[in-house]
């Protein structure tokens, strides 16, 4: 039993050491190439376009002073909120994400020079009868969390009597007005004024207040050459005219290309299937690497768990309480920037999304290791070693075998489980299938249609492999 134990274990420390290497080596092997967070639900300061490029105002000047100075970039679509803390982790280089410049901010941030002035506006439902600040007495209003729209809302909310709901990404901020949650929504001008432009059916009823500066911000202290080069690489972009051309391609149009576009339900499928099938594709690997490393863990710990010892079962019962009680999202967050942030070493999001899995997972696979020997009458035990055989090879030879086939719903069970919680890990920056939805969502607004089919996936593929846990547990019992 010893053995075993210290060939699984070694076997996991090997295969995440071999993992993580080879996706920090990587990282390390682009020396010029600067890690950049963004939301890419922001247009048109951030999106991506009908072909999955991230496009955006953002987005070009970021990459017109990247070819200009000579240096890299590569875009992470994190999310406003987790770009934020990947860069206070070190994650990453730098952040432009319409971030608006605070001294708040600049307290915790390196800002480079302005390159965009904007204001708060608020929109309501092309029908409400609502036409200012007044009007929102007794009523809920809906901001997104972390940014400057949200924080006027939140100031304006006990002078006039109004309350607001919280939420991550602009299109749900939107839906909720559209659908009537909420009366009202604060806005950056231009984000909101791109919405209407592509069919968002809400209308803008106040005039732009508190106006601020957007900025590229890097950790305080930290890569002050990627300052100085953005810097000047903005003055030559401004010179030359490329800048006016930059926001013209954004915010001068009279109508929005997408107007024209086919929207209805496949129509949308067949614009954005090469988006949707990466997503799946990455979901798939996401999940088969993390329900191998998650099984190790798991039968390790579930063997730990019967072992004769007082100290190994209290070991497993330790990890499995711990993993199992802890929040996913709050696992992977910790995992990824809050582990760099006391060490200083950068983990590759992928790494951190399979760690992340693995002990989560891992949690409950080792309970269930656990209970499916349990399963198994103590007089099997008892009879093995009545007839001279060690407790190592009655465990390997006649309790395993039985509690194996208990066990291998449960396998399966926990296999489509791992599936589901992928969608958990777009908060780190993997684009997955729901992180993919999120992205084409921000282009197009069509919140309804696009979930719809990213729902539907998942209950297809769930379905294959309820069907495979069926045919391989009627085999079993045969």
């Amino acid at each position: 039993m010893k053995k075993i134990t210290l060939f699984l274990s070694s076997l996991l420390l090997l295969g995440l050491f071999v993992f993580g290497s080879q996706q920090v080596q990587s990282v390390q092997a682009a020396e010029k190439t600067y890690e950049i967070g963004t939301d890419v639900t922001y247009p048109p300061f951030e999106f991506a376009n009908k072909d999955n490029k991230y496009v955006g105002i953002d987005i070009d000047i970021m990459k017109a002073i990247a070819k200009s100075e000579g240096f890299k970039v590569n875009i992470q679509p994190l999310g406003f909120n987790a770009a934020v803390q990947a860069v206070q982790s070190g994650q990453i280089d730098g952040v432009i994400a319409g971030m608006t410049i605070t001294d708040e901010r600049k307290a915790k941030f390196d800002f480079a020079d302005p390159y965009y002035h904007t204001g708060v506006i608020m929109a309501v439902k092309k029908d409400s009868k609502i036409t200012g600040l007044k009007g929102l007495k007794g009523q809920r209003v809906a901001i997104k969390t972390g940014t400057a729209a949200g924080d006027y809302a939140k100031s304006k909310a006990k002078e006039y009597g109004f309350t607001t709901v919280t939420f991550d990404d602009s299109d749900n901020m939107y839906n909720d007005v559209v659908n009537g949650n909420s009366v009202a929504c604060f806005e950056d001008e231009p984000v909101m004024q791109y919405g209407i432009k592509t069919g968002l059916g809400l209308k803008i009823v106040t005039k732009p207040v508190q106006g601020g500066d957007y900025g590229f911000a890097v950790k305080k202290g930290t890569n002050p050459e990627l300052v100085a080069k953005f810097n000047k690489g903005l003055k030559k972009l401004k010179a030359s005219g490329e800048y006016a051309k930059i926001q013209a391609k954004y915010l001068n149009t009279k109508a929005s290309s997408e107007k024209e576009a086919d929207h209805s339900f496949f129509g949308l499928l067949k614009e954005n299937k090469g988006a949707i099938l990466d997503g799946l594709g990455q979901t798939l690997l996401l999940t088969v690497i993390a329900i191998f490393f998650a099984t190790i863990f798991g039968v390790f710990f579930g063997l730990l768990g019967v072992l004769p010892n007082k100290f190994a079962r209290g070991v497993s019962d330790t990890v499995i309480y711990i993993f199992r009680g802890l929040p996913l999202l709050v696992l992977a967050l910790f995992i990824y920037t809050g582990i760099p942030s006391l060490t200083g070493q950068k983990i590759p999001a992928m790494v951190a999304g399979v760690i992340t899995l693995m002990f989560n997972e891992g949690a409950y696979t080792a309970a269930f290791v656990k209970g499916g020997i349990g399963a198994v009458s103590a007089g099997q035990m008892e009879a093995a070693r009545s007839l001279g055989l060690p407790y190592g090879k009655a465990m390997r030879r006649v309790i395993l075998p039985q509690g194996i086939r208990i066990m291998v719903p449960s396998f399966i069970n926990q296999f489509i489980i791992t599936l589901k919680d992928t969608s958990i890990l777009s908060i780190i920056g993997i684009v997955e299938l729901t992180q993919a939805g999120k992205i084409i969502i921000a282009r197009n607004l069509e919140g309804f249609k696009i979930w719809g089919m990213i729902a539907l996936i998942y209950l297809i593929v769930i379905t294959l492999l309820t069907w495979l846990s069926k045919y391989i547990e009627r085999r079993m019992n045969n």
